[in-house]
């Protein structure tokens, strides 16, 4: 899709000339279109009972007389912000679905534009349209219009067209997610992963390293090889490195957990819903989508992303329920329960992060079912030892409209993971569950700012919908900017 600002001539909306025309009309505001006949037709519907100005309600007027675009579609919204635009697109492109519409013009009526409400018009288009087609060749790929218009006034056109180059580079990543998300397990290898590092790599210039199992043992990641033994497939441990700033600028790095899937282990998981465990590489998708976001960005700010990766399975030579490994810290572990296997792996690449003395680390990963419990399915769980990295998240999740919710960690929670024959064990108690994996992480997490994010409730979903969302890449990606800015 092309996007373009679109300056509105005097004649208002009903003269912009596209396929189809999407006018948003927010609730707190009585604005009108500034085209007489649009207005008119408008007024009519009102009227009519056919069309309120509040959220969920939408109207299509097809050749309304006086309007250059043939089809208009009336939707509301609850208010000016960007979140309601999101909704009320959301809608509007749902009604507009099969319709033959090669250039789409958008106008949120009443409300001035910024960059935040052009970066939700493209972000809406690019998830309007990504479809999984892969392995179900009988999926009908979605329509997507050739042209995409944004109306703003003439004081907004360059604004808008930042917020437009942002959203689409943002939905570029969350659809590079999605897909590794929703990729069936024998095609999202570790492997595959890597291959996929490497591509992005190729395409826009980042440094990047696939390490095999040879060159991860001769690090001594005892812990995150642990996780691998029962499987056939062969781990890999994934460095990109984007460098937008100078040598001497110490990086952000991100860490995301890569289990291309998880039977649990030894630990075996029940059969109800294990097919979702494919989801459980989500914190690795999310990395590879933002770097995608940023290389495409080019913020002056240097970025790591850290994916260790493989399969969590049983078989003869699968770590049992009380073996006690050791990390690549020196710091020992009594796995006592083996689908608590993301921290295993991902405590072995906060120790590796160390290597890049980093200005923060963020690890991403489906953690806990305990998180799901706490928070449910809208708000990912946001842990951090460092008050202005919290900060800094919670903001950019605002912005992003990609919520998380502070968790705590305080220090009596460590109780839970003593051992009597390791340094630690690797899971507490089931109560507070999400709290002991995230002090699990932090003991690793020592010499640099730190912030873990809990999404395992909204990773994906379930039921008819099923599939990956991409979240948190807009989360992370606009954390990036922040920081590429500040």
């Amino acid at each position: 899709m092309n996007f373009q600002a679109l300056a509105a001539t005097a004649d208002g909306l009903g003269a912009v000339a596209a396929d189809a025309l999407i006018v948003v009309l927010p609730a707190d505001s009585k604005a009108n279109t500034g085209h007489k006949a649009l207005d008119t037709a408008v007024a009519a519907a009102v009227k009519a009972g056919d069309f309120e100005r509040k959220a969920g309600q939408s109207l299509y007027l097809h050749a309304p007389v006086g309007v250059k675009s043939p089809r208009v579609q009336l939707v509301g919204a609850k208010d000016g912000s960007t979140k309601a635009l999101r909704a009320a697109l959301g809608t509007a492109l749902a009604a507009l679905k099969g319709r033959p519409v090669k250039h789409l013009a958008i106008a949120l009526v009443g409300v001035p534009v910024t960059a935040a409400h052009a970066e939700t018009v493209a972000l809406a288009l690019e998830q309007a349209t990504y479809a999984y087609t892969l392995t179900k060749p009988s999926a009908k790929p979605a329509d997507a219009p050739a042209k995409v218009s944004l109306v703003v006034d003439k004081a907004e056109v360059a604004v808008a067209k930042a917020g437009l180059a942002q959203g689409v580079a943002i939905g570029h990543g969350v659809s590079l997610a999605k897909e590794a998300g929703n990729r069936p397990a024998n095609f999202a290898t570790p492997t595959w992963l890597g291959e996929q590092a490497k591509q992005l790599g190729t395409e826009f210039g980042l440094t990047v390293q696939v390490l095999d199992r040879k060159a991860i043992e001769k690090l001594g990641m005892g812990s995150f090889l642990s996780v691998s033994n029962g499987s056939d497939e062969p781990p890999r441990f994934i460095v990109m490195e984007y460098r937008g700033a100078t040598r001497k600028d110490a990086p952000v790095v991100l860490v995301g957990k890569g289990i291309t899937f998880d039977t649990g282990g030894i630990s075996l998981k029940p059969a109800a819903d294990m097919d979702e465990m494919k989801f459980d590489m989500c914190g690795a998708a999310s990395v590879l989508g933002t770097l995608r976001a940023v290389a495409e960005l080019k913020p002056k700010i240097n970025v790591i992303g850290l994916i260790p990766t493989c399969e969590n399975m049983p078989n003869g030579r699968a770590t049992k329920p009380g073996d006690v490994v050791t990390s690549m810290s020196g710091q020992t572990i009594e796995v006592l329960n083996t689908d608590a296997e993301g921290r295993l792996i991902l405590c072995d690449a906060l120790t590796y992060a160390e290597r890049f003395k980093p200005a923060a680390v963020v690890d991403i990963a489906t953690l806990t079912g305990a998180c799901v419990v706490a928070l449910g399915h809208h708000h990912a769980g946001l842990f951090a030892a460092d008050e202005q990295l919290a900060a800094d998240l919670l903001a950019a999740a605002a912005t992003a409209n990609d919520p998380a919710w502070r968790m705590p960690l305080d220090e009596e929670y460590d109780e839970g993971l003593k051992s009597n024959f390791a340094d630690m064990a690797n899971v507490g108690s089931r109560a507070g569950g999400a709290v002991t994996a995230a002090k699990f992480l932090q003991r690793f997490a020592g010499k640099f700012p730190w912030a873990h994010l809990d999404i395992a409730g909204v990773s994906h979903r379930s039921g008819a919908a099923k599939g990956s969302t991409g979240r948190p890449v807009g989360l992370l990606t606009h954390f990036v900017l922040s920081r590429a800015k500040a």
